[in-house]
């Protein structure tokens, strides 16, 4: 299982020229994507993706193709007008994570749950993809 990659050579060699106090670098905080954690045992895949503040009613997900899509659109923070703030850091962004999926995984029987801010995924693999036990051989 892998992730659909974008080619992000020439954006880390401008972020490694420009990476100095005065300007920052490029990669401060422009990134809509939400972290991922993906593992594999022998009958399934567990992909973890972090997004918290959100509902499952929030989440769009979708597979085409072998491709699993996960999205969610962007919404404000609603706030009282006359509300003052000291400090506000709060703030709920869109994102959206493409992953290609192997031919191995049984897309009838994936799972999908919201806990505690991690969207997790169980991806189980097809009878013909799991390890066969081990057999002896006899000599005729």
């Amino acid at each position: 299982m892998s992730l659909v990659k974008r080619n992000t050579v020439f954006p880390s060699l401008l972020n490694e020229i420009l990476n100095t106090d005065w300007y920052g670098g490029l990669e401060n905080n422009t990134s809509n994507t939400a972290p991922v954690n993906i593992k594999e045992n022998e009958k399934d895949y567990t992909l973890e993706l972090l997004a918290p503040g959100r509902e499952k009613e929030d989440f769009n997900i979708e597979i085409d193709k072998n491709i699993l899509s996960v999205s969610v659109l962007d919404e404000k923070v609603k706030t009282d007008v006359n509300e003052k703030f000291s400090l506000k850091e709060f703030s709920v962004k869109s994102f959206k994570r493409t992953f290609s999926l192997p031919d191995t995984i049984n897309e009838d029987s994936i799972n999908v749950t919201y806990k505690n801010g991690v969207l997790k995924f169980t991806l189980p693999k097809k009878e013909e993809a799991l390890p066969k036990p081990k057999r002896l051989i006899e000599i005729a």
